[in-house]
């Protein structure tokens, strides 16, 4: 939702995937009992998250797209329940009345077909055999930020964070020489979430509005398709089991996105960072393990790349983490 996707759900910063989803971390929140509780509502989402990715799979027949568009419909709901409880739309109102211009207001919906292309593509490759690809372009998604970042807004790179850009692309260059290419359902992950947390970051759009804004446009749009098509609105309102897993899929969403913004406020940022790969790595097991796609040898080894260059930005996190400790008992 990706996973994905939770990183919709908080402040964006572009130094790591949890700086994605960053969020400023009050001092009262370093006691053990709010770390755990913080620690609890990060594990929570992204098993929930994980949980997401096998729907396509749970609502067969349905096509991956059909479960998409029925998410994007059941999604808003529990967006909007969010939105009521956390006080959203006092937010909402105050952001677009900042919204003076035609270009602005443009700008607000820009990203929202790269937002739309995604979610599809969450739904519709477990079904498609690309539910490895699409985790492997979790997987880089991190680093990729950090080169945009760099690019963009001039962010300076570490010698931890180059090694482990210089990790991911030689994992990237292997997949390439072994099979020719690399996934397009991989690329597409990886290259164009960057622009839409970039152009989001670029106006200071709030992670909720902005979601929920997205999310306005896009569910009535698959509401609209599956009145239109008609045949799966008759197997999901047909079906007691259907529906109630289409209402499961909405209530998920909404608690998954819940706990992240919690989590989010309560664990130090480097922390957050670090929970924020288990998304990507239950979605490869689960592709593995449920869904039964076959990973080559020659591709593991790519992978494995890619891996060691996680392993180093988490290593990378930590240290951070360590220094900032250090600073403020020393300060």
């Amino acid at each position: 939702m990706a996973i994905l996707e939770k990183s919709l759900l908080a402040s964006i910063s572009l130094s790591s995937k949890a700086s994605v989803k960053g969020a400023a971390v009050s001092s009262s929140f370093t006691r053990p009992k709010g770390l755990l509780w913080g620690l609890g509502l990060a594990l929570l989402s992204n098993v929930l998250f994980a949980v997401i990715y096998l729907y396509s799979h749970w609502l067969s027949p349905l096509t991956g797209t059909q479960v998409f568009l029925w998410r994007m419909v059941a999604m808003w709901f529990g967006l909007l329940a969010l939105m009521l409880m956390t006080g959203g739309f006092a937010t909402l109102r105050q952001f677009v009345a900042k919204l003076t211009t035609v270009r602005s207001k443009l700008l607000l919906v820009l990203p929202t077909p790269i937002l739309a292309s995604q979610l599809w593509l969450f739904m519709w490759a477990p079904v498609n055999g690309h539910a490895v690809n699409v985790s492997v372009g979790y997987f880089l998604f991190p680093l990729m930020m950090v080169v945009a970042g760099f690019l963009v807004f001039g962010e300076r790179l570490n010698r931890f964070k180059t090694l482990a850009i210089a990790l991911a692309a030689a994992g990237v260059a292997l997949q390439i020489w072994l099979a020719g290419s690399i996934s397009w359902s991989t690329a597409w992950v990886c290259l164009t979430y960057p622009i839409y947390y970039t152009l989001r970051r670029w106006q200071g759009v709030p992670s909720l509005i902005g979601l929920f804004v997205d999310l306005s446009i896009i569910a009535p749009i698959a509401l609209a398709i599956l009145v239109w098509q008609g045949s799966s609105l008759a197997l999901i309102t047909g079906s007691v089991f259907m529906m109630g897993l289409v209402v499961g899929l909405g209530a998920i969403s909404a608690i998954a996105m819940h706990s992240n913004l919690q989590a989010s406020q309560i664990l130090p940022v480097n922390m957050f960072g670090m929970l924020s790969y288990l998304e990507p790595a239950l979605m490869f097991i689960l592709s593995l393990v449920v869904l039964h796609e076959v990973v080559s040898i020659e591709a593991l080894w790519s992978f494995a790349l890619i891996w060691a260059g996680i392993g180093v930005m988490i290593a990378d996190a930590w240290l951070q983490n360590r220094r900032s400790k250090l600073v403020a008992v020393n300060g």
